[in-house]
């Protein structure tokens, strides 16, 4: 019975953020025509009115974000075109990304840095792994499951630090950025302001539902490694 109330509380602990992310975006998707423009003129008007001119905005299929390298706006086309309280808050949000990449913000630095490390740890920590199992079968070397381990933490390990560092680059975007360029714009039909918060808190914790997640498959590595 003990085991079975730790598992319900580690499903929830690493489930719940998410459902609740997706749920509380879900909620303010409607209704669809609640303001006059789209998420994507919204934000176009806010890095207009920012001077920030150069930044571009875009659809796409890859998650609501902000490209610092290539200074683009993305949203989701749900987002880009929608007139909803969640598209035009998603937007001001990453256009708080903008903000901070205009204000050389040192954390969203970090972690620009941090995922142009991971990708080429993932790819050796991926190769690693497939070619750990044919040194084990060619050599007989005891060292090859420190191989896998090490593969393991490369591949699942980088992409947590990356997460847990994001969590204070969300949380400015959508509180220190996005929030008062709503309220002091008066962008927000009277009354949204406290929704508003909701969906800026539900966009900050996308990254760590996503923590949690890597968290839990590196638990998953370490225990099929230790049988």
């Amino acid at each position: 019975m003990g085991l079975i109330i730790v598992a319900l509380i580690l499903v929830i602990l690493v489930f719940g953020p998410s459902i609740w992310v997706q749920r509380v975006l879900k909620k303010y998707a409607a209704p669809e025509d609640r303001y006059p423009g789209t998420g994507g003129e919204l934000a176009r008007h806010l890095l207009d009115g920012l001077d920030m001119q150069s930044v571009q905005v875009e659809t796409t299929e890859a998650g609501d974000h902000y490209d610092p390298l290539e200074k683009v706006v993305r949203l989701t086309p749900d987002k880009f075109n929608g007139r909803s309280l969640t598209a035009i808050t998603v937007a001001a949000h990453e256009v708080g990304h903008a903000l901070q990449d205009r204000d050389a913000y040192a954390p969203l630095r970090m972690r620009t840095r941090l995922v142009q490390m991971a990708q080429p740890a993932e790819k050796a920590g991926a190769a690693l792994l497939m070619a750990a199992p044919f040194l084990v079968m060619l050599t007989r070397a005891p060292g090859a499951g420190g191989l896998m381990l090490l593969g393991g933490l490369l591949t699942l390990g980088t992409s947590t630090l990356v997460h847990l560092v994001t969590l204070p680059t969300e949380l400015d975007a959508s509180f220190r950025r996005a929030l008062p360029l709503l309220v002091h714009g008066e962008y927000l039909v009277p009354g949204d302001e406290r929704h508003a918060r909701r969906l800026l808190t539900a966009a900050a914790l996308t990254y760590v539902s996503g923590s949690l997640m890597s968290l839990l498959n590196i638990g998953r590595w370490w225990a099929i490694l230790r049988r």
